[in-house]
């Protein structure tokens, strides 16, 4: 379980799901208090500000959700009441980095087998069949199969 803490509340991964806990007074002003649970399915994209002189937020795009656009030197203070947000500043950056990176690459391990399947035109059992073809039809050997069945299959 990988947590930080930053400005308007904590942030917890636990490699299939993201919760944003908040606790203190501003942060149920702001936002409101309690928790929220997103599935790592559910997320479409994170978006990512550094803190340096301002504050920096690492924010969660949700599948059906609604993005609202920030107006000019306001994108800071709209993070501070957006939901799915967590805001912190520049000591505490470093722990939100590896939360970041691993999430990122949750949400690419869940679309891989679906990219896979969509650059090879088919499933990949089609596509097993197709190699299995052109070995028995003596186009690819035996080793070519083998290694494109282990590509195919993430072998």
């Amino acid at each position: 379980m990988l947590s930080a803490k930053g400005t308007n509340g904590t942030i917890h991964f636990d490699g299939q799901t993201v919760t944003i806990e908040r606790t203190g007074f501003s942060a149920r002003v702001l936002v409101g208090g309690g928790e929220k649970r997103i599935p790592v399915a559910s997320i479409t994209a994170v978006q990512w500000r550094k803190a340096s002189l301002a504050t920096g937020f690492i924010q969660f795009t949700l599948a059906g959700g609604v993005e609202r656009r920030s107006k000019p030197g306001q994108t800071g203070s709209d993070a501070k009441r957006d939901e799915n947000t967590v805001t912190f500043g520049a000591r505490q950056q470093p722990a939100f980095e590896p939360i970041r990176q691993a999430i990122d690459e949750a949400i690419a391990a869940r679309h891989a087998p679906q990219q896979a399947t969509a650059s090879f035109g088919g499933s990949v059992a089609d596509e097993l069949g197709k190699l299995a073809a052109l070995r028995q039809q003596g186009i690819i050997s035996d080793a070519d199969f083998e290694q494109a069945k282990a590509r195919l299959i993430g072998g």
